[in-house]
């Protein structure tokens, strides 16, 4: 539906190495379902993205980490990529970004790789989530009950396998931003 999140203002987390797919993909829905999405990186400028093995394209970043908070924002999506999370979980004020949205009991999406981000940030104890598969145990080492479905849904966090998912993970997003924070939400 549009302009069902008019109002809503969610964040994208993402550096060079994002998926293409699964940046612009979930950016698309959530900006024709009305909301105000922005690029928050560790980077300034221009993010290169990676599609079929190589680089490919650059995205604006809207604001650094370092200028964004929680606070300004309804939900946020953190896309995969091997690169990516990767190279965002070695940065602290990142991942504290990251936490800061299960303080505040925000929805959060990440798909394919992205979850990475969410083992960094020590979120995952006791949620069912699913990710890529080359991550799997990796999300077990840090407490989530990994399954092999195309989304998974556990209080407000939204999880996918891989770009394949992204009409199922994006429809899911959009359905979490709407509602909003989830009472049971915890860190």
């Amino acid at each position: 539906m549009k302009n069902e999140l008019e109002g809503k203002n969610v964040a994208i987390l993402a550096t060079n190495g994002f998926e293409d797919s699964e940046l612009r993909s979930p950016l698309e829905a959530l900006r024709t379902a009305g909301a105000n999405v922005m690029i928050v990186s560790i980077d300034e400028g221009e993010i290169k993205g990676w599609k079929d093995g190589e680089w490919h394209g650059t995205i604006k970043v809207d604001k650094t980490v370092n200028e964004s908070s929680a606070d300004q924002f309804d939900a946020l999506v953190l896309p995969g990529g091997v690169i990516n999370p990767d190279l965002l979980r070695r940065n602290a004020d990142a991942v504290q970004f990251v936490k800061d949205f299960f303080k505040q009991k925000k929805p959060v999406g990440a798909i394919c790789h992205g979850p990475w981000m969410l083992a960094e940030a020590g979120v995952l104890k006791g949620r069912k989530i699913t990710s890529y598969v080359s991550i799997r145990t990796d999300m077990v080492n840090a407490g989530a009950n990994w399954v092999d479905e195309e989304v998974v849904v556990d209080e407000g966090l939204v999880t996918s396998r891989s770009p394949k998912d992204l009409p199922a993970f994006n429809a899911k997003l959009v359905e979490e931003v709407r509602e909003g924070k989830h009472a049971e939400q915890t860190v």
